[in-house]
C-alpha cells in the first residue's frame, strides 16, 4: 500500500533534516499512529505521502515514496489525492467554499463527478454536520471548521486517509464521531488510516499499530499494545502514555505488581487488575472544595451583562451565539471555559478582547464599558491569543512578531523584553526562523510570547494546548503558573481537562451560549448531571478512580496509584 525508502527532506534554509534515511512500509488496511514530539517530522512525513513534498514545498528531496503503485515523485498532486485524501493540521486552509454543503463536495465537484452533491451530503452525515448543510462557514467553531474539512476529504473516497491531529480542537462528543466514522472507515470499507496523535487513550482504543518518529527518523514500528506498554521511553519522546498505563507502571516499579505484569492501556483492562488490588488509603485525603463566593474576593476586572451575540446569515434568520449572557470575573481567577464546539466559548473570548460587538448588553472592564475605549486602550488591558497560533504572525520572523505591538507603541525596552521572552518560551534558535514555517508546538509558544509581550491585566487563550506533546504542555501549563507575577487574571478555552485539573481554580461549563455550572473541578467533575449534559470527559485517572468501589477521586496518577501502597 505504502512503501517508503531512503526518504530524507530538508526545508530551505534549514541546517539539519527533518526526516532522515526513513524506511517504512504501511499495510493495507492498517489504523497507523504517528506519534513523536513536535518538530520530530510527523506533518512533514505525512506531507511526502500525499506528494505535497516535494511537488509544493521545496527543499533538498532523496529517496522514494510509493503510495498504491503511484511513485510520488513521478505522479501529479491531483492524482494522488484520488488515492490519498490528507486533513491538515491548519485545517481552515482547505477550507474554500463559503457554505457547509458547497464545501463538502466540492472536491467532487472539482473532479467533475455527477454525484458530487450526493457524495458532500454523505460525508456530512458521516460527520455530524448534516444539520449544518446550508450554514455558512463563518458560523461554524474551530472544531467544527474541523468536521467540515474530513467531510470535504471523505467525499472522494480516498483509498488512504491521513489526519492531522484529528481531534486537537474538537469537544468529547465530536472527538469520538470523528474517531467513530475512521474505524467504521478502516473496519466497513478497507480504507487505510493514518493519524498523527498525541491522545494516547484514543489510540488505545482505536489503532492498530504505532510508528515513533524523534528527529526525523524512525525510532520503531509497533502494535498498540506493545508500543503503549514502553511508558518510559514515550515520556522520553514527549509523549502522554495511557494514565492508566502510567499508574500501572508505577505500582510495578514499587513491586506492587509483578515484574513480568503487562500494562493495561484502556479503562476496561485496568479496572480489572485495580479492583482485585489491596487497598490501603481507604480514607481520602482531605481537599477543601472551594466556595464560588470564596474565591472570588478579589476585585472584579470583567463583568458580562445581559450580553447577547448573534451572527447574521446572508439568507435565513440570524443565529444566536449567547442570549442574556452575564458572568463576572475577578483580578487573580484562573479561568477556564469548557463546553462542546459551538458553545460560545472563542465568541466570549473575542467580546472581552473587543473583537466582536454584542447585540445587546454591556462589557465592563474596570469601570469603563469595552465599547467607550479604543482599541489600542483595550489591547493595552487585553490580550488575545488566538485559536489558530498562525493567525498572529504578521512579521517574517517570531523575533520581528514579539517585538512589533512594543515598537509601535514606543516602549524603549522593547529589544530588551524580546531577548526576554524567547528565552523564557524556549524560542532563542527559533528566533529569525518565519512562524507560519514552524510546528505547531513552536508555534503555539510563539504566539504565547506575542500575547504576553505588552505585559497585559488579562490574558485569554484560546486552545493554549492543542497540537502539543507533553514536554510543551507541561511548558505551557508552567509558563501560565508563572505568568501570575505577570497578568492579573488569565482565561483559557479549552477541551484539555487535564491542563482545566492541574491549573485552573476556577471552572465554568458553557452549554448552547449559557452558564450551566461554575465551581472547583471537585464540584465539576461531580456533577453527572453537568458532564453528560454537555459531554464533558474528565482525565481518564479520574474515571478509573470513580469506577472503583467504593469509588477513587483524583486528579493524578501518583495520587491514585497511592491508595494501593501500604503507608
Amino acid at each position: 500500500m505504502i512503501k517508503i525508502k531512503d526518504l530524507s527532506f530538508t526545508y530551505p534554509g534549514q541546517q539539519t533534516p527533518s526526516l532522515k534515511d526513513i524506511n517504512l512500509e504501511i499495510n493495507r488496511g492498517d489504523f497507523l499512529a504517528v506519534m513523536g514530539g513536535n518538530g520530530s517530522g510527523k506533518s512533514t512525513l505525512c506531507k511526502a505521502l500525499n506528494g505535497l513534498i516535494p511537488h509544493f514545498f521545496d527543499g533538498d528531496y532523496s529517496g522514494e515514496v510509493e503510495v498504491c503503485g503511484l511513485n510520488t515523485l513521478h505522479s501529479g498532486i491531483s492524482e494522488l489525492a484520488m488515492k490519498i485524501g490528507y486533513v491538515y493540521q491548519d485545517f481552515e486552509n482547505q477550507i474554500v467554499r463559503p457554505t457547509v454543503l458547497d464545501d463538502a463536495s466540492f472536491a467532487c465537484l472539482n473532479y467533475a463527478m455527477p454525484d458530487y452533491e450526493v457524495r458532500g451530503r454523505k460525508a456530512l452525515e458521516m460527520t455530524g454536520l448534516e444539520g449544518r448543510a446550508g450554514d455558512y462557514i463563518w458560523q461554524l467553531s474551530g472544531g467544527l471548521k474541523h468536521l467540515l474539512a474530513l467531510s470535504g476529504t471523505i467525499s472522494l473516497s480516498p483509498d488512504i486517509l491521513i489526519l492531522d491531529e484529528p481531534i486537537a480542537q474538537l469537544d468529547p462528543y465530536h472527538a469520538k464521531k470523528i474517531y467513530n466514522t475512521l474505524r467504521s472507515l478502516n473496519e466497513n470499507y478497507g480504507k487505510t488510516i493514518i493519524v498523527i496523535e498525541h491522545h494516547t487513550d484514543f489510540i488505545a482504543e482505536y489503532c492498530k499499530n504505532v510508528v515513533m518518529l524523534q528527529e526525523g527518523q524512525v525510532l520503531w514500528k509497533k502494535t498498540v499494545k506493545e508500543a503503549l506498554n514502553r511508558v518510559e521511553e514515550l515520556e522520553s519522546c514527549s509523549i502522554f502514555p495511557p494514565q492508566v498505563s502510567q499508574a500501572a507502571k508505577y505500582l510495578r516499579d514499587r513491586n506492587i505488581l509483578t515484574e513480568q505484569a503487562e500494562l493495561p492501556i484502556q479503562l476496561e483492562e485496568a479496572y480489572k487488575l485495580f479492583s482485585v488490588l489491596p487497598r490501603y488509603l481507604d480514607k481520602k485525603a482531605d481537599k477543601t472544595l472551594v466556595a464560588v463566593s470564596d474565591r472570588t474576593a478579589g476585585d472584579e476586572i470583567l463583568r458580562f451583562q445581559n450580553v447577547s451575540v448573534s451572527y447574521r446569515a446572508v439568507k435565513g434568520e440570524a443565529r444566536s451565539i449567547l442570549r442574556g449572557f452575564n458572568c463576572s470575573i475577578k483580578k487573580g481567577e484562573k479561568i477556564a471555559l469548557i463546553g462542546s464546539n459551538g458553545a460560545g466559548k472563542s465568541t466570549i473570548l473575542k467580546l472581552a478582547a473587543g473583537l466582536l460587538k454584542p447585540l445587546a448588553g454591556t462589557i465592563t472592564l474596570g469601570n469603563r464599558q469595552i465599547n467607550e475605549l479604543s482599541a489600542e486602550a483595550v489591547s493595552r488591558k487585553i490580550s488575545l491569543v488566538y485559536q489558530n497560533p498562525e493567525e498572529m504572525f504578521i512579521k517574517d520572523t517570531i523575533c520581528g512578531d514579539i517585538e512589533y505591538a512594543m515598537k509601535a507603541r514606543g516602549l524603549e525596552n522593547y529589544a530588551e523584553r524580546t531577548k526576554e521572552l524567547l528565552a523564557q518560551f524556549n524560542l532563542d534558535i527559533l528566533a529569525y526562523r518565519d512562524g507560519r514555517l514552524l510546528s505547531g508546538g513552536q508555534m503555539r509558544r510563539a504566539s504565547l510570547a506575542i500575547g504576553v509581550a505588552l505585559t497585559p491585566s488579562v490574558l485569554l487563550l484560546d486552545e493554549p494546548t492543542a497540537n502539543l506533546d507533553i514536554a510543551t504542555r507541561k511548558q505551557i501549563t508552567q509558563t501560565l503558573t508563572t505568568l501570575e507575577n505577570q497578568v492579573e487574571t488569565v482565561i483559557i478555552a479549552t477541551h484539555d481537562m487535564q491542563l482545566v485539573t492541574e491549573w485552573a481554580n476556577r471552572i465554568i461549563v458553557l452549554y448552547d451560549g449559557n452558564i450551566i455550572a461554575d465551581g472547583t473541578r471537585e464540584e465539576i467533575f461531580q456533577d453527572v448531571a453537568v458532564r453528560e449534559r454537555v459531554g464533558i470527559l474528565p482525565p481518564e485517572i479520574y474515571q478509573m478512580g470513580q469506577l472503583l468501589s467504593p469509588p477513587i477521586e483524583c486528579f493524578q496518577v501518583q495520587e491514585f496509584a497511592d491508595y494501593f501502597i501500604p503507608a
